[in-house]
């Protein structure tokens, strides 16, 4: 079926030869002389598209425009006028049009405004389709191949923008292609992981990562001046696709300085990465200098109770003694009580703020069916993202200091992945309950997909008896006890949960943000 284009011209018979151009290239016109005559005919046909010339005799183009605006908001508009008026375009585009045209205009300007408006949906499946076609087999010998960060960056970062330039279209075998590639991706990422990460840990690679317990002194520390003000916000669980979905949203106060990704250290877990992270320590290192500060695995109480003073010790063995603020926001009402204080900390060498709601998401949706529905793949679950974040105290804090031209800096403890192979593990009744790691005495688990640490000291994790050992889920995959084995896996296959070793766990973003 073809376009059906209403073109409403006063002197639409000087353009015989542009309907001429359009018919031949299958497009169906139908013509209008008035304001008045368009909108009888939008009253009885269904119209694709509207090209409304600006000065006509009678209801004007502007006005014709209101209307149409009134009764059929879904039809994309064309405004064409001969006036170069500033306040002209002012009304127009204020009216939400799709498209604004100078007389004369040609029969090809027409054109590529039919295909941007009407036709863009087709022509962008069928050219990200071939680009990723085409694409498919570099980044296939990149996975192969890659043996060193940067490498692995690369790949990461090509993969996110296929992933983001894919959702746009609606090709579910090039998604399954991408996903396939992707977890191929990790596989190889998570030998190369298991490969280097002692040596990594231990300072020991010719080659490191920037990780949690070194992002702040290597990133963060060196900008800070007790004569001004940095702000760092960390959103608990947020991927770098996730990153990429919030900051176009940010684009229009805050250019990016930096774009970095770092890596979570193992577990990728909040208890371990973010005290890393304020600490400035792997967490054995906490354990024996801090100890009041450090609670195990099986210790209760808040796990990342003691951040704030694990940061200022960090900021003191540093040289850094500024004054400082840290905030942890659960729900809006907290927020808004924090951003009603930011007047108040513009004096502070640095404020902290961190945010739980991407963490709360996941979990959510581990346990609540209509946020199973929300957030039901990767694609909606950055789009459920997107949405907090638009509407967030957060973006309100940004927009605030965007205004006193402070810098922020964004960064998170560790991503997630959705998990989808089950693996059978064996352990004791005080083995943890995480799905991505266990930690305990005993355990069992015949598979290639893991990772296990039978010393935790080697990789500066705490062992809370002589025999404890550490088990990684690596890729996609989770650990399950036997005991109800179907129910556990059926329960928990397809969420999103952290912890292990994946591109998405461990490669996370750290970005600087200066005001424009």
């Amino acid at each position: 079926m073809s376009t059906k284009i209403l073109w409403a011209d006063d002197e639409i018979d000087l353009l015989k030869p542009h309907l001429i151009f359009l018919k031949n290239k299958g497009y169906d016109v139908v013509p209008a002389v008035s304001g008045n005559e368009a909108i009888d005919i939008l009253d009885r046909e269904p119209i694709d598209i509207i090209l409304l010339d600006e000065n006509m005799p009678g209801l004007t183009g502007i006005e014709t425009l209101k209307h149409i605006k009134t009764t059929h908001p879904h039809i994309p508009v064309v405004m064409i006028t001969k006036s170069e008026e500033e306040h002209i375009m002012e009304d127009a585009i204020g009216a939400n049009i799709a498209d604004y045209l100078i007389k004369p205009v040609n029969p090809n300007q027409i054109l590529l405004c039919l295909k941007k408006n009407i036709d863009k949906g087709e022509i962008v499946t069928e050219k990200n389709t071939q680009a990723y076609q085409q694409a498919f087999r570099d980044i296939a010998l990149k996975i192969s191949n890659s043996s060193t960060l940067a490498e692995w960056e690369m790949i990461y970062k090509e993969l996110v923008y296929w992933e983001l330039e894919l959702e746009k279209i609606e090709d579910p075998g090039v998604a399954n292609i991408l996903a396939d590639q992707k977890e191929e991706a990790n596989s190889c990422f998570s030998k190369f992981v298991m490969k280097h990460y002692e040596d990594w840990v231990n300072g020991t690679a010719k080659e490191k990562p920037i990780q949690s317990h070194t992002v702040l002194k290597e990133k963060l520390f060196p900008d800070l001046d007790s004569n001004g003000t940095a702000f760092l916000f960390v959103v608990d669980n947020l991927r770098f696709d996730q990153w990429k979905s919030i900051q176009q949203l940010i684009h229009p106060y805050y250019r990016t300085e930096d774009e970095s990704l770092i890596y979570s250290i193992l577990p990728t877990a909040t208890h371990y990465a973010r005290n890393a992270m304020f600490a400035g320590l792997m967490p054995s290192e906490i354990a024996k200098k801090y100890p009041q500060y450090w609670l195990n695995e099986n210790d209760e109480g808040g796990k990342n109770q003691f951040e704030q003073p694990l940061l200022e010790e960090y900021l003191k063995r540093f040289g850094k003694s500024g004054k400082i603020s840290f905030s942890k926001i659960l729900n809006m009402d907290f927020g808004k009580k924090i951003f009603d204080s930011f007047p108040n900390m513009m004096n502070n060498m640095l404020n902290v703020v961190v945010f739980n709601f991407v963490d709360m998401l996941s979990h959510a949706r581990t346990d609540v069916d209509i946020i199973r529905e929300l957030a039901n793949d990767e694609k909606s679950y950055r789009h459920v993202t997107a949405t907090w974040f638009s509407n967030s105290i957060m973006f309100d804090m940004i927009k605030y200091l965007a205004e006193k031209k402070i810098p922020i800096y964004i960064t998170t403890d560790h991503g997630t992945i959705k998990i989808e192979k089950p693996i059978r593990i064996v352990g004791d009744k005080n083995t943890n309950s995480n799905l991505r790691y266990k930690v305990g005495r005993n355990l069992d688990c015949n598979s290639k997909d893991i990772f296990l640490v039978k010393y935790p000291e080697k990789i500066f994790l705490p062992k809370e008896n002589l025999t404890s050992s550490f088990v990684f889920a690596t890729g996609n995959s989770f650990l399950a006890y036997p005991t109800n084995y179907t129910y556990y896996v059926n329960y928990y296959k397809n969420t999103f949960q952290h912890g292990g070793i994946s591109l998405e766990e461990m490669m996370i973003p750290f970005i600087k943000l200066m005001p424009k």
